[in-house]
């Protein structure tokens, strides 16, 4: 009787993932975090020192009255905290969405994007801005049922055992009708709209609202939990299914699971931020390259790279040109492409 391996224990870097790496890891990031959420509400055209920004929160959540006056009080609570939110959730909802298709595809190259799932939750978002603009939920709503549609025919197309690279390539013909669909259904919106949907389709966190941030931030906490619990059957598929359908993984259900939690988390992403890039193609990789390539540390790591990454771009996007703004998605673009290609140089040699 073959003897199989303990579970998880090995990491991709071929060390072993304990508790006290997979702590400090996310401990790193986390205050990377933190410093940079404190550094985006303390800049901008209006700049309030960050000191003064903590006695604020300390005096709103002990119910005092707070030192900052009226004009910054909007500032920071009513634009910069909840764009802050939504900058760190969509950033989050991708870079998980990154890895776990990389992790159950078997391959580096796979995105929500490349697969075709953000075309149709742009799509799907599209039709939301256009249809059903004065819903509260009618945007996030459409937006899943087009990335839940393109997932459904991309995996129905593609699937073939063991040969991901058919899904991969199903993703790029169905992400190419799909972008043509949004060029018909922009050529025919009208002018006020056609403007909203331009910025948005850039990448544009400054539109969102109070509902598309709870949305996604209670989407990004279930889903990633969801996908945790399923990181060991993922490391042992990363091998090969046959392989991990062997050594008892119920691989059927595995890869339902994360397809349509992935897919959630893009629907979520791209109708509150817009189509924002190269998060969930490059921040996977960033992890696994300095923690290994275990997913029990993957995608929470995953989570918070991808969140710190999508609010230094908005931060970015914001002051550069201030009191202009430039589109988020533009931003990640420029940073993401070139890691992406230092990341294929270096892997060549």
């Amino acid at each position: 009787m073959m003897a199989q391996p303990k579970e998880g224990k090995v990491n991709g870097s071929g060390g072993f993932l304990t508790a006290r790496h997979a702590a400090f890891t996310l401990a790193l990031l986390g205050v990377a975090l933190i410093a940079a959420a404190a550094f985006a509400l303390a800049v901008g055209s209006e700049h309030v020192p960050a000191g003064e920004i903590f006695r604020a929160l300390v005096a709103k959540v002990s119910g005092n009255e707070s030192a900052l006056s009226r004009e910054q009080d909007v500032i920071i609570f009513s634009l910069r905290l909840p764009r802050v939110g939504l900058a760190a959730a969509v950033g989050a909802a991708l870079a998980v969405a990154g890895a776990s298709f990389q992790a159950l595809l078997r391959n580096p190259l796979a995105d929500p994007y490349i697969l075709g799932v953000s075309g149709g939750a742009a799509l799907g978002s599209i039709l939301g801005i256009m249809l059903a603009g004065e819903l509260p939920y009618g945007r996030p709503l459409l937006s899943f049922m087009g990335a839940a549609a393109a997932s459904f025919v991309v995996y129905r197309l593609g699937r073939r055992d063991d040969d991901p690279a058919r899904l991969v390539l199903a993703g790029v013909v169905i992400s190419t009708f799909l972008s043509s669909l949004i060029a018909l259904v922009i050529s025919v919106a009208e002018d006020v709209k056609l403007r909203n949907i331009t910025l948005w389709l850039l990448g544009d966190l400054s539109s969102g609202s109070v509902e598309g941030l709870l949305f996604v931030i209670v989407t990004v906490i279930a889903a990633t939990a969801a996908l945790v619990t399923q990181a060991r059957s993922l490391n042992l598929m990363m091998v090969g299914e046959r392989d991990a359908f062997a050594l008892g993984v119920e691989t059927g259900r595995v890869r339902w699971i994360v397809y349509l939690t992935a897919t959630l988390l893009t629907g979520a992403a791209v109708s509150a931020g817009g189509a924002i890039g190269y998060v969930g193609l490059v921040v996977p990789h960033l992890v696994r390259l300095a923690g290994g390539a275990d997913n029990r540390l993957v995608i929470p790591s995953s989570a918070v790279g991808g969140a710190l990454l999508v609010l230094l771009a908005d931060t970015v996007a914001r002051v550069a040109l201030a009191p202009r703004e430039l589109p988020t998605g533009a931003i990640t673009a420029i940073v993401g492409a070139p890691v992406f290609i230092f990341l294929l140089l270096r892997g060549r040699r």
